[in-house]
């Protein structure tokens, strides 16, 4: 904790001290029939003890509450303009406290490793999404909220705001607990919610005694069509045929791989920092049956308590059968990124997994110290120990090398942290680079082009010397129409398969045949989902209405995606919903599962992908229309439209 001036101090406790709830409440009700709604209101009208000038806070503490867990941005009008950015509640319905750091609107992120951990921020409470701009806090004279595409015409109403130099942390200020002794919010009422173990069950025991008819996809023993059988090398491998890629599966069938990341035995509903969420939480899951981790004491698992309900003592062994019937009955014949070790052992499905790499740094936003010494060696080790274990295994596809790398775009900027960061081996060669070519965002984006090509490269080396029967899936890149011409080139020499994750309606045909021209690569999306607010999570990165939607918007964007001639492979984010009180390291808790916490199907996403399944080998051959039906209103999570009512 750092000393702060006395004045400082005293003014923060003034201001902390005459933070009781005021009578008087400033409400929003948001528009749904609007593009955008919102209202700003003078901070004088809410708390006029506070000063125009933010320079000796680090906290601004806002006391509100909200009807929907839809994202919302909050912003201040400041003699540098209007500067905001987004936020997610984790107990929409309820009163609380959340303090926002105030640097998020004075400077960049942190540099981390990838987008999700450089834009997403943590609390307690809630969320935060980073965007908007970036200045000081001089003049600040009125608050604005506002929703883009609002659900159901929710409403905000905020009661204080504060400053504080150190953090206060976040606070439920509700008697009523804001999670159920399911995992679920306790907060909304939504169709289907359980209310009771007797109930659960019954729905899980109609589940069971469900038919599971796999013939429907005519799938292969490792998920490719019958339909087309060309040469078997008894692994994954790609071939284009009459101007289509595909996979080849180890038996020799055309193979395109629909697959769901992050699949894993329990249905997530983990609660993470309980000792920070007081009164949040219902009941927990008892600790003599879920001992705790002594990495993380005060986290409890809904999820894993849900199973046990539903299977008793050896819920984990059950529980990862069921996860290959059900992949049997929706379609799905891959288990993506992120999955769980236990499923992938199984050897039932067939699976894509990362590498270990070594000398990737956050501070490096996803770059690695290609010059330090000892780097190839490390990265021999790393490798030889994550992808040669699997080198005989003919059910894996291939490895990604990792995840939306936060450099690509901000080259200037690693450039900068590197020649401002502590003497190291990448300092000195940039240093040197510089001298030769002169310090200009050209000669700093080729230095970082030029380091990245140097680690892929070496990458490839190892992937092959110890995996050589399998492919380099590559990157997945966070949006291939930020990524350079000569990134793309880069990548054609470096890897069998190009990799990127689209959040969108559907993936752009203009953006694929680019990446295609350039690189002759046929390609994977790896990330993409859509997500409504109607079970007390966050709508997804793409939201739409309702839960019918979500399968809509799946047919479309799918079928649409294995329409183009280059696409061989999609991965759904995710298995199950997140955490609804978030995400461990970033604290996304987004509506994006096929299963909820209780350990149920939604029916409209899982009914929906199994009719996709059943007819994109038609699509992708060209002998089928894809699915066009769009979703109402869906809408993303770029920037928001400068609209205000």
């Amino acid at each position: 904790m750092r000393t702060v001036p006395f004045y400082v101090a005293a003014l923060s406790l003034v201001l902390m001290i005459g933070c009781a709830p005021r009578e008087k409440g400033f409400k929003v009700r948001f528009d749904s029939s609007k593009e955008v709604s919102g209202r700003k209101f003078a901070i004088k009208d809410i708390n006029p003890d506070l000063p125009a000038d933010w320079d000796d806070f680090n906290y601004v503490v806002l006391e509100f509450r909200i009807t929907t867990a839809q994202r919302f941005h909050v912003g201040f009008t400041t003699d540098n303009g209007y500067n905001e950015l987004r936020v997610m509640s984790y107990v929409p319905n309820a009163w609380n406290r959340l303090a926002i750091p105030l640097r998020f609107f004075r400077e960049l992120p942190d540099a981390r490793h990838d987008l999700a951990a450089t834009y997403n921020q943590p609390r307690y409470t809630g969320w935060i999404n980073l965007g908007g701009k970036r200045g000081a806090l001089h003049g600040v004279d009125s608050i604005g909220i506002r929703m883009r595409a609002p659900i159901g015409n929710p409403e905000f109403e905020i009661r204080n705001i504060t400053l504080t130099v150190d953090d206060p942390g976040d606070e439920y200020l509700e008697p009523v607990p804001a999670i159920d002794e399911f995992g679920q919010s306790n907060l909304v009422e939504y169709e289907g919610k359980i209310t009771s173990l007797e109930q659960l069950q019954a729905e899980w025991k109609t589940e069971e005694e469900e038919t599971v008819d796999s013939t429907l996809y005519n799938y292969s023993k490792f998920g490719g069509y019958k339909q087309k059988r060309v040469k078997a090398t008894g692994f994954f491998r790609t071939e284009q045929i009459d101007g289509k890629w595909w996979f080849v599966d180890p038996e020799g069938y055309l193979f395109l791989s629909v697959g769901v990341d992050c699949i894993h035995p329990t249905p997530g509903g983990l609660a993470k920092d309980v000792d920070k969420r007081e009164k949040m939480f219902k009941v927990l899951p008892p600790r003599e049956l879920f001992p705790a981790d002594p990495r993380h004491p005060n986290d409890y698992s809904f999820g894993e308590w849900n199973l046990y309900r539903r299977y008793g003592n050896d819920y984990r062994q059950k529980a990862s059968e069921a996860v290959i019937r059900r992949m049997e009955k929706w379609g799905i014949n891959t288990i993506a990124n992120w999955s769980s070790a236990e499923i992938m052992k199984m050897n039932r499905k067939a699976f894509v997994t990362s590498m270990r790499t070594a000398g990737v740094e956050g501070r490096l936003m996803g770059l690695a110290d290609v010059y330090a010494p000892g780097f190839e060696e490390n990265l021999d080790e790393a490798m030889r120990n994550s992808v040669g274990v699997q080198k005989e295994n003919p059910w894996v596809i291939g490895f990604f090398v990792g995840n939306e790398p936060a450099w690509i775009g901000n080259e200037e900027r690693v450039c900068a942290i590197i020649m401002e960061g502590e003497d190291c081996p990448i300092k000195q060669k940039l240093t040197e680079y510089f001298a030769l070519h002169g310090r200009s965002p050209e000669s700093s984006r080729k230095f970082i082009w030029e380091t990245f090509e140097r680690f892929i490269q070496a990458v490839n080396r190892a992937q092959k010397r110890y995996a050589p029967n399998h492919l380099n899936l590559g990157y997945r890149f966070g949006n291939l129409d930020e990524i350079a011409d000569e990134v793309l080139l880069i990548c054609s020499r470096a890897f069998d398969v190009l990799s990127f994750n689209s959040y969108s309606l559907a993936p752009s045909k203009s953006m694929m045949d680019r990446a295609l021209r350039l690189t002759n690569l046929p390609m994977i999306i790896g990330e993409y989902h859509f997500g409504t607010v109607d079970r007390g999570l966050a709508q997804s990165l793409w939201q739409v209405d309702t839960q019918e939607e979500r399968g809509v918007a799946y047919r479309y964007y799918t079928e649409q995606a294995y329409a183009h001639p280059g696409l061989i492979g999609t991965a759904y984010f995710q298995w199950n919903d997140q955490d609804i009180t978030g995400r461990r390291y970033d604290g996304e808790n987004y509506n994006c599962g096929l299963i909820d916490v209780t350990d149920r199907p939604y029916r409209h996403q899982v009914e929906a992908m199994q009719e996709t399944a059943k007819v994109l080998f038609d699509i992708h051959m060209g002998t089928k229309a894809p699915y066009d039906r769009k979703p109402g209103r869906a809408r993303g999570h770029g920037a928001i439209p400068d609209l205000w009512e």
